[in-house]
């Protein structure tokens, strides 16, 4: 108490604004600290939900690519990140997929489950079929064939001649089957043989397998291929067939000439556009498709050759242009060729039941696998002009076809 009886109060402490401002930073920093950690917490059960979540579906998910078959051979004796380089080089597996396909394998516990031999991939296989087909066991009386996309028949003979059937035929064998006219009715094929018909896969032969039943198989996988196909296109079929008087072999024809035109999956509808255009188009008169490879299948798939294609080696001259004897020449015979000039694979078939819609009429290659599309005549030659001075050989659809005599085609 104080000298006259009144209650002492104590001091309150006097706090420096100094020591305030260190408090309201020590606060500070503390919640700072707090937000960076709930922060780093939340984006880590983000990044392991979406981890966990690609990991779940990843296996389903289908490849970006396409259906051409990737045939890759795994040395015995491989580790599994070999064969993972393997897949990515190919582009079985996208290189930024590699980490998740790895992961994968090793939760599936098949990484060391991996079977030396020769597989076959493509570009549009989920995840769970490319492992499927990495662990596959390697049957010693079954040969896997792969047929890429757009060989004719005969270098499919050829394929067929070296893959080491028991029966040891050769490629004149082969020939003769896909030439044979009582499997060609068996098949009801009507042609002088099996092209445009033999669908470009990977298949499963036993070692003893004839000619006549490899070829069975081969026709039987277009047959179930190509119904696909028209079944969910059907209405661009039933319009061919009013327009065009198209049947399905009308249609094989135009989808082997489209495969032969382009390697370049994005082309295909346009190019097989060009070509519808060139037939419906009224303007567009006579109404030739004037396409290179229909030149050289005459000139070197035919038994009977005419007798320019009999000096044919392996460059379009002016004679090979005006043959009007070779029947398969569409610089001077309108419409399609009298059938099919290689196999055609799904996306070709595709192409021609669902077209690019343009106004072009004309293309020629530009030398990087790709075309110059053109509405006009003078639009294309002057294209011709530009990509031939850089070393472009013809490739069809008047291209100009880049003779050795200087003829220009169109």
């Amino acid at each position: 108490m104080s000298a006259e009886g009144t209650p002492s109060v104590p001091a309150t402490p006097v706090v420096s604004k100094r020591r305030r401002r260190l408090l309201r930073r020590s606060r500070l920093g503390q919640y700072i600290a707090l937000v960076v950690v709930l922060g780093t917490l939340a984006g880590a059960a983000w990044f392991g939900w979406r981890a966990y979540d690609q990991l779940v579906r990843y296996p389903q998910r289908a490849g970006s690519g396409d259906a051409t078959v990737v045939a890759l051979e795994v040395p015995r004796g491989a580790s599994f990140p070999q064969v993972l380089a393997q897949l990515v080089e190919a582009g079985v597996v996208p290189a930024d997929e590699a980490l998740y396909f790895k992961l994968f394998v090793l939760h599936r516990g098949a990484a060391s489950k991996v079977t030396a031999g020769e597989h076959s991939f493509r570009g549009d296989m989920t995840p769970e079929e490319i492992l499927a087909e990495l662990v596959r066991a390697q049957r010693a009386d079954e040969l896997r064939v792969t047929i890429p996309e757009g060989r004719n028949i005969l270098e499919v003979a050829d394929i067929l001649a070296g893959a080491g059937f028991a029966a040891g035929f050769g490629r004149d064998e082969v020939l003769a089957a896909m030439r044979d006219k009582a499997l060609l009715a068996e098949l009801k094929i009507d042609g002088p043989s099996v092209e445009g018909y033999l669908f470009p896969d990977t298949y499963k032969f036993p070692t003893r397998a004839t000619p006549a039943q490899v070829l069975r198989r081969m026709v039987e996988q277009h047959r179930k291929v190509y119904a696909g196909v028209a079944r969910a296109h059907r209405e661009a079929t039933e319009e061919l067939e009013k327009t065009l008087g198209w049947g399905d072999r009308e249609i094989v024809i135009m989808a082997s000439l489209v495969e032969k035109e382009t390697a370049a999956k994005h082309e295909r509808p346009l190019i097989a556009g060009v070509f519808l255009n060139r037939l419906r188009f009224m303007t567009f008169q006579p109404k030739r498709l004037e396409t290179d490879p229909t030149i050289i299948y005459g000139c070197t798939a035919l038994v009977e050759k005419s007798p320019a294609c009999q000096q044919f080696t392996d460059r379009i001259r002016r004679i090979h242009l005006r043959d009007t004897e070779n029947p398969y020449n569409t610089y001077t015979h309108e419409g399609l060729p009298p059938g099919p000039i290689t196999n055609p694979g799904k996306a070709a078939l595709e192409a021609v039941l669902a077209p690019k819609k343009s106004r072009f009429l004309y293309f020629v290659s530009r030398n990087d696998r790709t075309h110059q599309f053109s509405r006009t005549i003078a639009e294309h030659e002057a294209a011709v002009e530009k990509y031939m001075r850089q070393g472009a050989v013809g490739d069809g659809s008047a291209a100009g076809a880049a003779v050795v005599d200087g003829a220009d085609g169109g």
